[in-house]
């Protein structure tokens, strides 16, 4: 009798494991499910307008037919899928600059922070500027802090660096774009940040624009509520980006 009631206690205890691992893995699954690119994004993908867009394993690559100014290196955003920025890499690209998007694993910059080691050197005879969208960003001003010499810039779209990207004593140039209704980012946090970045950083704020749509992939949980069009936001930042990249040293 008492050895079947260890039986039965034991078949409890696992099976009480067992639920909490399918709810564990259930929590994971959600938690890791990536925000997906948007049609206008899948769109993007296909080679028009004099660029040509090819993918590998690790980065999508939006080639202009003739390159007139420096290459751009991006980090997607936390959960968001590379191919959500093929609208504004399009556009970028349009404009004579190659632009390339890492593809994280798990579609997380934290996990592979080194992401443009590989492109630097597979494009020797181009210059880059590295930047990326909210984590994206905070990921490579770690990579340009080690890499100063290597890069003439770094881009934040919706994002800022921390200590372990402190970019204040370089001489690279620095871009800063922010939506006003961006209610992802901590502004606490953005302003702290500031003190990692030179003097000679420019701040742009994209009025009416919000966190997600940086990229195309729709509506970010907690995120603000627009206050004009995906596209327009995007052209307003390829803009911003360009005068920028036109103005690097």
């Amino acid at each position: 009798m008492k050895l079947l009631k260890k039986l039965i206690s034991r078949r409890r205890v696992l099976l009480s494991l067992a639920v909490l691992l399918v709810i564990a893995g259930l929590l994971l699954w959600r938690y890791l499910t990536p925000y997906a690119p948007a049609e206008n994004a899948e769109s993007a993908l296909i080679s028009a307008g004099g660029v040509t867009v090819e993918q590998n394993d690790n980065w999508i690559s939006f080639e202009p037919s003739v390159i007139s100014g420096t290459a751009v290196i991006f980090y997607p955003g936390a959960l968001v899928e590379a191919e959500a920025y093929a609208p504004l890499a399009h556009k970028i690209a349009a404009a004579g600059h190659p632009f390339y998007i890492a593809k994280m694993p798990l579609n997380l910059a934290v996990i592979k922070g080194d992401a443009a080691d590989e492109m630097i050197r597979v494009h020797p005879r181009q210059t880059f500027v590295l930047g990326g969208h909210s984590l994206g960003g905070v990921m490579a001003s770690r990579y340009a802090a080690g890499h100063a010499d290597q890069l003439e810039g770094v881009f934040f779209l919706a994002s800022y660096p921390d200590e372990k990207g402190n970019l204040k004593d370089t001489t690279l140039s620095v871009l800063s774009v922010l939506g006003t209704e961006d209610k992802v980012v901590d502004r606490d946090n953005y302003n702290e940040g500031r003190a990692y970045l030179p003097g000679n950083t420019v701040y742009y704020s994209v009025t009416g624009g919000n966190h997600a749509q940086f990229g195309s992939y729709g509506p970010q949980k907690g995120d603000g509520q627009a206050e004009i069009t995906e596209e327009e936001q995007q052209n307003r930042t390829a803009r911003a980006m360009l005068d920028w990249l036109g103005n690097l040293r």
